[in-house]
This record gives C-alpha cells, structure tokens and sequence, in this order.
C-alpha cells in the first residue's frame, strides 16, 4: 500500500510515503479533534534538552543507554525519549492556583529511543515515534474524576477502530516514593474510576511504578494479538524532582499530582494495528485514498480529472488513473493493491448522462449523480464511518 519504508540511512526511523501521510493525517485530526472534546489544551516541546533537565527528572541516571546525547557549546544535551519533563516546565512557567488545576495539556510528542538494531520491526519496534501523550496536573480530591474522564477518552479510541480489551490496574512496589496515605488515596482513586464505569480490571500487585500506580489498557486486535497501548500512570516523583506547587484554597503551598495519559501509545505502532486489523482496507474516513475514477477510455479522461477536480474540492481523497490500460486491469488493481472504499467507473454512457457508475468494496456497482455521492462521502468522513 506504499504507506511508508525504511533507510539503513536511518534504522528504526520510519519515512511517511504520501499514503502514509494521508492516513496519518486523518488519525492525527481525529486525535486533535478527541483532545479538544475532553477539554486538553495542545502545546509542543522542544525535541533538544539539555543534561540538566534530564538530571532533574532522573532520566540521565536512569535512562540515559536508551537516550540519544549529543554536545553543543561543551553543554550536553539530549534528544528527548519522553514529553514529560517539558511538560512539567511548562506547568512551572507561572504560579500557579488551585482554581487551576486541572491543568491537563496534550502533546502529540515526537521521540526518540534507542532499541537494538535486532529488536527494530516495522511500525511495531521503531527508535523514532510519535507519541500521543497528555500530562494532568491535579490536586487530590481530583484523582477519580480525571482517571475517569481519561479512561473514558481511551476506550472512545477504542470504540471507534472496534477493538475489544481489558485493563490492568498495577500497585505499589516495594521500592517506591511518596507517603502510605498518597498511595492509598491513588490507589483507591483508580478503583473508584474503574468501579465507576463498569470497567472489569485484574490486579497486579506490587506492579505499579516507583513513583505511582497506573492503569494499562491492552487492546485485542483481529488476529488475537494483546497489544498494550494505553495508559494512565499516576506520579509523585516529578512533581517533587521540578518543586512544581500551586496554592491551594487556605493560602499553602501544595505539590500537584502529575497524571501521563496515552491512548494509542504511539501513532507509529497504532497505525501498524491499524493496517494489520483491518488488511489494508481502511474506513473510508481513514483511507488513504478514498475514491478512485477509472475512465474506461481515452474518451473519457477529460470527464474522469473533471469528476476528480469536484471530489478533491470537497475535501475527498482521490486519485485518476487514467493509464491507457483495460478497465478490468484498472478495477483489479484499485480493489486488490489501493484498497478503496470507492471506485468510479467512467465510460462514454456515463459521460453523456453527466453521472457516474459507482463500485463499492462490496463489489455491487450503481449509477448516482455526482452531488449525491460527494454528500455521501463528505458525511462518511464526518461521522467517521465506513
């Protein structure tokens, strides 16, 4: 489906083709129009940070084989693995109050991580993705509600692409930070958000993060596979490592509570799912190319780019081939290698008539005028269907 390839120019680093891009693309507004709906605000962090941040959040002790370094001016710096450190910069750019929180801000991050050469596999393993990320800052009491609002964020991606899953609620380890009465109060506040949606989980004790408990969605896509791709990580550890703070209601200063939301886990390997789930035959919001026009002759090529030309004005992926090759070859290819939902076929009866023979992936063909279909699309893209 030329989605995308890969370079030992750049192993693990994946080049968008401009299929790939255009599916990408279609995820990517889904993904901001989700934000927008849940109240995130979207911001952007630098891909360059220099030692001393990552020295502040523990990466650079704890995570550092897995980082790209580099230095400039005799400073080092580093690519980031992670959105989270600059999110808690921007938290700590002006004080803050408790009528502000919660502060939940979301960032379609790009990241590097260093994996090995051997572990690299297509979309699945790569060194370079994009991660759909989100950082709440919250107080306390707020714990269940905005667990339970990004849960119900996560399984509405889920809802959508009809993947079934289960969740996994991880407790506290051994080794871990932070008072008894923050962890039971965490602890709890994922149960109540859990409980509160209906949502059946497995414990795993003593599984969760040093720095808080979390919630692992893991998605079951056509094949069987477990794929976990989303998660709700509650942390004390950042937020005590940046002295992030905001004054509460009676004047004090309090440490907010830090909450790392993903849902696809990255846009790279969710849309290798994606591809594999539904074999390259995409809902038509997410095709890369929508509509096809095959004109059946020369006859009818200047009708095929006229019909094209409306489509595309309308906001539809479309492509013309207009090869000179026989129509059968033509719809064999758009159904077996392109994968459309739709295919136009235009001969010298459907340019006199001025409408159009449309085949769906069904295989049933019918004549339609153009206005109508283009307003059938353009809804199929709206509401996210077909």
């Amino acid at each position: 489906m030329e989605l995308f390839m890969m370079s030992d120019f750049g192993p693990g680093s994946p080049f968008w083709l401009p299929n790939g891009m255009a599916l990408r693309n279609a995820l990517t507004d889904y993904w901001h129009e989700m934000q927008a709906r849940f109240g995130y605000q979207e911001v952007q962090t630098p891909l360059i940070l220099s030692r001393s941040l990552w020295e502040t959040s523990g990466h650079w002790d704890h995570y550092k084989e897995n980082m790209y370094t580099t230095t400039v001016d005799e400073e080092d710096f580093a690519i980031k693995p992670m959105n989270c450190p600059g999110a808690c910069l921007i938290y700590k750019s002006k004080p803050r109050s408790y009528r502000d929180l919660p502060m939940k801000l979301a960032e379609a991050g790009l990241d590097h991580r260093y994996e090995m050469k051997g572990a690299l596999h297509g979309l699945f393993r790569v060194r370079e993705f994009t991660q759909d990320d989100a950082h709440l800052f919250i107080r306390p009491d707020q714990i269940t509600e905005q667990v339970t609002d990004a849960s119900h964020l996560i399984t509405a991606y889920y809802a959508q692409f009809g993947f079934p899953y289960r969740v996994e609620l991880s407790t506290r380890p051994e080794d871990s930070m932070g008072s008894d009465e923050d962890w039971e109060r965490a602890e709890q506040g994922l149960r109540d958000a859990l409980e509160s949606m209906g949502i059946e989980y497995v414990v795993n004790e003593g599984d969760g993060a040093f720095y808080g408990p979390k919630i692992d969605f893991h998605l079951t896509d056509c094949l069987g596979r477990s794929w976990q791709c989303g998660t709700i990580q509650l942390d004390f550890q950042l937020p005590h490592n940046f002295q992030l703070e905001y004054i509460d209601s009676d004047g004090t200063k309090k440490q907010p509570i830090m909450i790392h939301r993903a849902g696809f886990g990255s846009f790279e390997r969710f849309i290798g799912i994606l591809t594999e789930n539904y074999e390259g035959k995409f809902p038509v919001w997410l095709s890369p190319c929508q509509v096809k026009v095959l004109p059946v002759s020369e006859k009818s090529r200047p009708y095929a780019h006229e019909v094209a030309e409306k489509l595309a004005a309308a906001g539809i992926r479309v492509k013309v081939d207009d090869r000179d090759e026989k129509i059968g070859y033509k719809i064999r290819e758009a159904r077996s290698l392109d994968r459309v939902p739709y295919m136009l076929i235009l001969g010298e009866q459907e340019v006199e008539a001025g409408n159009i023979s449309v085949r769906d992936r069904s295989n049933e063909t019918h004549v339609a005028e153009l206005d109508e279909f283009i307003a059938q699309v353009v809804k199929e893209n709206a509401e996210r269907v077909g």
